[in-house]
Protein backbone atom coordinates (compact mmCIF):
# COMPACT_ATOMS: atom_id res chain seq x y z
CA UNK A 1 0.00 0.00 0.00
CA UNK A 2 2.98 2.39 0.78
CA UNK A 3 4.67 1.49 -2.43
CA UNK A 4 1.11 2.95 -4.06
CA UNK A 5 0.79 5.94 -2.60
CA UNK A 6 4.42 6.68 -2.98
CA UNK A 7 3.88 5.89 -7.16
CA UNK A 8 0.90 8.14 -6.80
CA UNK A 9 3.00 10.73 -5.13
CA UNK A 10 5.27 10.85 -7.45
CA UNK A 11 3.87 10.72 -10.21
CA UNK A 12 1.20 14.10 -9.35
CA UNK A 13 4.52 15.84 -7.81
CA UNK A 14 5.27 15.09 -11.53
CA UNK A 15 2.39 15.99 -13.42
CA UNK A 16 2.07 18.97 -11.37
CA UNK A 17 5.48 20.14 -11.85
CA UNK A 18 5.65 19.37 -15.83
CA UNK A 19 2.33 21.72 -16.14
CA UNK A 20 4.00 24.26 -14.20
CA UNK A 21 7.45 24.06 -15.86
CA UNK A 22 4.78 24.81 -19.37
CA UNK A 23 2.78 27.50 -18.34
CA UNK A 24 6.12 29.27 -16.61
CA UNK A 25 8.12 28.80 -19.54
CA UNK A 26 5.53 29.84 -22.10
CA UNK A 27 4.80 33.32 -19.71
CA UNK A 28 8.60 33.64 -19.96
CA UNK A 29 8.90 32.97 -23.14
CA UNK A 30 5.86 35.25 -24.64
CA UNK A 31 7.34 37.88 -21.57
CA UNK A 32 10.89 37.94 -23.78
CA UNK A 33 9.14 38.77 -27.11
CA UNK A 34 8.62 35.51 -28.42
CA UNK A 35 5.28 35.13 -30.74
CA UNK A 36 2.42 33.43 -28.42
CA UNK A 37 1.16 30.28 -29.63
CA UNK A 38 -2.34 29.32 -30.75
CA UNK A 39 -3.05 27.90 -27.70
CA UNK A 40 -2.24 30.88 -25.30
CA UNK A 41 -4.92 32.91 -23.87
CA UNK A 42 -3.08 36.28 -24.50
CA UNK A 43 -2.10 37.96 -27.29
CA UNK A 44 1.25 39.20 -26.65
CA UNK A 45 3.51 40.30 -24.41
CA UNK A 46 2.14 43.76 -23.02
CA UNK A 47 -1.41 42.00 -22.65
CA UNK A 48 -2.50 41.94 -18.87
CA UNK A 49 -3.57 38.92 -17.02
CA UNK A 50 -7.19 40.18 -16.71
CA UNK A 51 -8.89 42.77 -18.85
CA UNK A 52 -11.29 45.23 -17.29
CA UNK A 53 -14.12 43.47 -18.53
CA UNK A 54 -13.14 40.51 -16.83
CA UNK A 55 -12.52 42.04 -13.32
CA UNK A 56 -15.78 43.48 -13.28
CA UNK A 57 -17.75 40.93 -15.43
CA UNK A 58 -19.21 39.60 -11.47
CA UNK A 59 -18.88 42.71 -9.37
CA UNK A 60 -22.99 42.63 -9.23
CA UNK A 61 -23.33 39.32 -7.92
CA UNK A 62 -22.55 38.84 -3.88
CA UNK A 63 -21.27 35.37 -4.17
CA UNK A 64 -18.62 36.11 -6.74
CA UNK A 65 -15.47 36.81 -4.70
CA UNK A 66 -15.89 35.03 -1.49
CA UNK A 67 -16.83 31.84 -3.51
CA UNK A 68 -12.92 32.79 -5.28
CA UNK A 69 -11.43 33.40 -2.14
CA UNK A 70 -13.01 30.49 -0.30
CA UNK A 71 -11.59 27.78 -3.09
CA UNK A 72 -7.89 29.35 -3.25
CA UNK A 73 -8.03 28.77 0.71
CA UNK A 74 -8.67 25.63 0.20
CA UNK A 75 -6.60 25.03 -2.45
CA UNK A 76 -3.47 26.80 -0.30
CA UNK A 77 -4.47 24.47 2.54
CA UNK A 78 -4.79 21.35 0.65
CA UNK A 79 -1.07 22.21 -1.05
CA UNK A 80 -0.41 23.17 2.36
CA UNK A 81 -1.32 19.38 3.89
CA UNK A 82 0.43 17.45 1.18
CA UNK A 83 3.61 19.16 1.78
CA UNK A 84 3.50 18.44 5.26
CA UNK A 85 2.78 14.48 4.04
CA UNK A 86 5.97 14.89 2.14
CA UNK A 87 8.54 16.75 4.36
CA UNK A 88 7.10 14.11 7.42
CA UNK A 89 8.76 11.71 8.94
CA UNK A 90 7.00 8.11 8.94
CA UNK A 91 7.33 5.81 10.96
CA UNK A 92 9.08 3.11 9.59
CA UNK A 93 6.43 0.20 8.82
CA UNK A 94 8.45 -3.22 8.77
CA UNK A 95 12.28 -3.84 8.92
CA UNK A 96 14.17 -6.78 7.00
CA UNK A 97 15.65 -9.28 8.82
CA UNK A 98 18.58 -11.49 7.21
CA UNK A 99 17.45 -14.72 7.77
CA UNK A 100 20.52 -16.19 5.89
CA UNK A 101 18.82 -18.05 3.25
CA UNK A 102 19.31 -15.10 1.02
CA UNK A 103 15.17 -13.70 1.03
CA UNK A 104 14.75 -12.33 4.51
CA UNK A 105 11.92 -11.83 6.50
CA UNK A 106 10.22 -8.69 6.90
CA UNK A 107 9.43 -7.44 11.08
CA UNK A 108 6.66 -5.27 11.80
CA UNK A 109 8.24 -1.59 12.83
CA UNK A 110 5.76 -1.04 15.82
CA UNK A 111 6.54 -4.67 17.13
CA UNK A 112 10.15 -3.92 17.66
CA UNK A 113 9.30 -0.14 18.79
CA UNK A 114 7.09 -2.08 21.45
CA UNK A 115 9.97 -4.35 22.37
CA UNK A 116 12.68 -1.76 22.47
CA UNK A 117 10.31 0.70 24.87
CA UNK A 118 9.74 -1.93 27.44
CA UNK A 119 13.08 -3.19 27.75
CA UNK A 120 14.52 0.53 27.93
CA UNK A 121 12.21 1.45 30.53
CA UNK A 122 12.34 -1.84 32.31
CA UNK A 123 15.32 -0.35 34.81
CA UNK A 124 14.55 1.27 38.16
CA UNK A 125 13.60 4.89 37.70
CA UNK A 126 13.48 4.79 34.17
CA UNK A 127 9.65 5.95 33.96
CA UNK A 128 8.71 5.16 30.47
CA UNK A 129 10.18 5.25 27.36
CA UNK A 130 9.37 6.09 23.90
CA UNK A 131 10.75 4.83 20.25
CA UNK A 132 10.26 5.38 16.85
CA UNK A 133 12.00 3.48 14.26
CA UNK A 134 12.52 5.94 11.18
CA UNK A 135 15.25 5.39 8.08
CA UNK A 136 15.04 2.62 5.38
CA UNK A 137 13.86 -0.90 6.47
CA UNK A 138 17.24 -2.38 5.69
CA UNK A 139 19.19 0.35 7.94
CA UNK A 140 16.37 1.44 10.23
CA UNK A 141 17.49 4.31 12.35
CA UNK A 142 15.95 4.68 16.20
CA UNK A 143 14.85 7.78 18.55
CA UNK A 144 14.43 6.84 22.14
CA UNK A 145 12.94 9.40 24.22
CA UNK A 146 13.66 8.28 28.09
CA UNK A 147 11.61 9.76 31.00
CA UNK A 148 13.69 9.68 34.39
CA UNK A 149 12.70 9.93 37.70
CA UNK A 150 15.08 12.62 39.93
CA UNK A 151 17.28 9.77 41.37
CA UNK A 152 18.47 8.25 38.58
CA UNK A 153 21.59 8.87 36.93
CA UNK A 154 20.80 9.90 33.02
CA UNK A 155 24.19 7.60 32.25
CA UNK A 156 22.98 4.72 34.03
CA UNK A 157 20.16 5.14 32.02
CA UNK A 158 21.88 5.47 29.00
CA UNK A 159 24.43 2.81 29.14
CA UNK A 160 21.53 0.33 29.93
CA UNK A 161 19.75 1.42 26.61
CA UNK A 162 22.75 1.24 24.27
CA UNK A 163 24.17 -2.16 26.12
CA UNK A 164 21.03 -3.87 26.55
CA UNK A 165 18.02 -2.82 24.70
CA UNK A 166 19.76 -1.65 21.41
CA UNK A 167 22.20 -4.01 21.10
CA UNK A 168 19.39 -7.10 21.47
CA UNK A 169 17.42 -5.14 18.90
CA UNK A 170 19.87 -4.90 16.63
CA UNK A 171 21.47 -8.41 17.24
CA UNK A 172 17.41 -9.75 17.12
CA UNK A 173 16.96 -8.46 13.96
CA UNK A 174 20.55 -9.12 11.97
CA UNK A 175 21.49 -5.23 11.33
CA UNK A 176 24.86 -4.82 11.58
CA UNK A 177 24.58 -1.07 13.11
CA UNK A 178 21.42 0.00 14.78
CA UNK A 179 21.90 4.14 15.43
CA UNK A 180 19.94 5.98 17.46
CA UNK A 181 19.01 9.02 18.93
CA UNK A 182 18.27 9.43 22.68
CA UNK A 183 16.94 12.49 24.31
CA UNK A 184 16.64 11.99 28.35
CA UNK A 185 13.79 13.94 29.87
CA UNK A 186 13.53 14.50 33.71
CA UNK A 187 9.97 13.45 35.18
CA UNK A 188 8.86 16.53 38.02
CA UNK A 189 7.69 15.16 41.26
CA UNK A 190 5.12 17.06 43.13
CA UNK A 191 5.83 17.51 46.93
CA UNK A 192 2.91 16.69 48.96
CA UNK A 193 1.86 19.62 51.02
CA UNK A 194 1.69 18.89 54.76
CA UNK A 195 -1.03 20.56 56.48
Amino acid sequence: MRAVLKTVNRVLLGLVGLVLLVLGGSVLAVGLGAPAPSWWIHDGRHDVLLSAAERTRWRGTGWWWPTVLAVLAVLVLLALWWLAAVVRRRRLAEVLVDTGDGEGALLRGRALEGVLAQEAGRPDGVQGAHVRLTGRRTAPRTRVRLMLEPHVAPEAALHHLTSRALTHARDSAGLATLPAEVRLKGVKHRAERVT
